[in-house]
């Protein structure tokens, strides 16, 4: 919350980064993206488990905006209008984070924010939660800033070594995490849900 006076708030608006993530940190290509070695990690080394992927389903029923980075928006434009388990993702508004996008995708249409200044404006306007999917660069630039107030992580059995990180690697102060959801499921995955204290 930021308080105005005795009687007047407004309620910040809750950035959430979502990801599925190895035991090493890896978020990278978990769905089968082009160019990383190990990529489609998440069906083709663990054991599918449909009770371990209900957070995913409860994300998409509080979630009211999408925040993205130029990469993941430009992977997810062309798929995920067409599937119908995103319907309300498709339905939702999109923000994707870019300096060198010149214009949304009008398969999949979002407004562009230029700055991580953009995104701390954004967190200030009226509306529920904002998940950020993928979008390693912008979840690590977003955790800098301050910006990141819970993380989904399915975290899975996996060391994959190289690949794109969900942490930054700054040099920075401790960031206390809360943990308020953590289930561990028959396939090895576990689910962890942590607020950042501030």
């Amino acid at each position: 919350m930021v308080t105005l006076g005795p009687l007047e708030e407004i309620p910040v608006r809750q950035i959430i980064v979502t990801a599925f993530v190895s035991l090493d940190g890896v978020m990278e290509a978990p769905g089968g993206e082009p160019g990383y070695r190990n990529s489609g990690w998440t069906f083709k080394d663990v054991e599918f488990v449909p009770e371990a992927y209900e957070l995913k389903g409860t994300e998409m029923g509080e979630t009211t905006a999408l925040l993205l980075g130029r990469t993941s928006y430009e992977a997810f434009a062309p798929v995920w209008p067409t599937m119908d388990e995103f319907a309300a993702y498709n339905a939702m508004p999109r923000y994707v984070v870019s300096t060198t996008l010149e214009s949304d995708d009008e398969r999949w249409p979002a407004t562009i924010l230029r700055s991580v200044d953009d995104v701390a404006a954004l967190k200030e306007t009226e509306g529920g939660p904002i998940a950020v999917h993928g979008s390693a660069t912008l979840g690590k630039a977003l955790a800098d800033a301050g910006l990141v107030d819970r993380y989904h992580l399915l975290v899975f059995p996996l060391l994959l070594g190289a690949g794109r990180r969900l942490f930054s690697d700054a040099d920075q102060d401790a960031v206390k995490l809360r943990v308020v959801d953590h289930a561990v499921y028959g396939n090895g995955i576990q689910k962890q849900v942590l607020d950042v204290v501030r």
